[in-house]
């Protein structure tokens, strides 16, 4: 088979796609980020907290499911998509600097996740009209750039100690670089798709596809465990800290916290290499068997302090992300071409609107039953995407 990418400009414009979705996404997190200190300033709960990430994603569940209904990434020419949604959410995640309270702060954190929305799914619409053969791989590079940047606030604040006000700007103004960037420089491939125009029926055709609500599933389930796991784990890294014998400073948890996201995003591109080569759904289920493992290893570690904790909290940043492109890639390959952008758009909204559930269930289930044992219960997540993605093997071995 040939494994060579379409088109000579393939590898620049994966770089550039991946640079972009860096920066644009920097503003996902940049509220969870700095909480410590809008906590302080606002004297905010644990729970008030977790809604400064849960109301990005529920701002991007109802960007997402509006962009759906309205075909948005199948009508509209995705670089400028990409780039109003990359402004509108620089904007957005901005105006968190100028709010007079906790209110208003999640209005704003709500708009920055819906304009979120014309810039994650498009993206990964962008990179497959790029390639074909080694998809899962360069789906997998984008998705690992935006793991990255949803990283980097807390790099920023762990390195600077600059205090919330630097870095919601530095993720702003990145937000707007990363729209410049795709306005000026992208162009789709030889594989584009065809754009069609607005059709009411369109998201019942994608919903009706078999093959795409089994992924949906696997995706649901994987979506339980992933933003629990990112937006908590800096305060269960601290929990433990301060519940051991040797405690460590802030700084040390952020930077532990940054590594362990972060990681993800190499783990994204080894995913997409190794799922292009074994399958697809071998690769999603190793990886959801050993993140599942993962979460409640995480209680296991809490015992060792901090250093034991972070080393499980590092493979479990990588599990916890390496199969979730290829979710996106197996939609890219299963439903017609004219709804591929509906698909993954509509997909990521329901995902994300779960996620929402398992991040507010942390921090109440910490309070029941203390932080040590907070994150066992995401382990559910990936055994039900294990499960979702052995019935859509099954099928396909059936229809063979």
């Amino acid at each position: 088979m040939n494994t060579r990418p379409a088109g000579r400009h393939a590898w620049s414009m994966l770089g550039l796609l991946g640079v972009a979705e860096l920066l644009g996404m920097s503003v996902w997190l940049a509220a969870s980020a700095v909480s410590p200190e809008l906590r302080v300033q606002w004297d905010l709960s644990a729970s008030q907290a977790g809604w400064l990430t849960s109301a990005v994603q529920l701002g991007f569940v109802v960007g997402t499911l509006v962009a759906a209904i309205l075909n948005l990434a199948d009508v509209l020419p995705s670089r400028w998509y990409f780039a109003m949604g990359a402004v509108l959410a620089a904007a957005s995640n901005a105006a968190l600097l100028i709010v007079p309270g906790f209110g208003w702060a999640v209005v704003t954190r709500f708009l920055t996740g819906a304009t979120l929305a014309a810039v994650y799914p498009p993206a990964m619409k962008m990179t497959a009209t790029w390639f074909r053969d080694r998809r899962g791989l360069a789906i997998g590079v984008v998705v690992g750039a935006l793991t990255v940047g949803k990283a980097t606030p807390y790099l920023v604040e762990a390195l600077g100690g600059v205090g919330f006000r630097p870095v919601i700007l530095t993720t702003s103004a990145a937000a707007v670089l990363a729209a410049t960037l795709i306005a000026g420089g992208y162009r789709d491939g030889p594989h584009a798709f065809a754009r069609r125009r607005f059709s009411w029926s369109l998201v019942g055709e994608v919903v009706t596809d078999r093959k795409w609500r089994l992924t949906t599933g696997g995706y649901c389930g994987h979506m339980i465990e992933l933003y629990a796991c990112w937006t908590w784990l800096a305060t269960f890294l601290a929990a433990g800290s301060l519940a051991s014998t040797h405690p460590v400073s802030q700084q040390l948890i952020r930077l532990g916290a940054f590594a362990a996201i972060a990681i993800g995003g190499l783990a994204c591109v080894w995913g997409g290499a190794v799922a292009d080569q074994i399958g697809r759904a071998r690769l999603v289920r190793g990886a959801m068997a050993v993140s599942g493992t993962a979460a409640i290893a995480m209680g296991v570690a809490w015992a060792g302090g901090y250093w034991v904790m972070l080393v499980v909290a590092l493979v479990w940043g990588w599990f916890v992300i390496a199969d979730s492109a290829q979710f996106s890639t197996m939609v890219t390959e299963s439903v017609p071409p004219h709804a591929v952008g509906t698909a993954l758009t509509l997909q990521t909204s329901i995902g994300f609107a779960i996620s929402i559930l398992s991040i507010q269930f942390v921090p109440w289930f910490a309070s029941q039953m203390g932080w040590r044992w907070a994150f066992a219960l995401l382990a559910i997540g990936p055994a039900i995407g294990f499960l979702a993605i052995g019935r859509l093997v099954s099928r396909q071995a059936e229809v063979a």
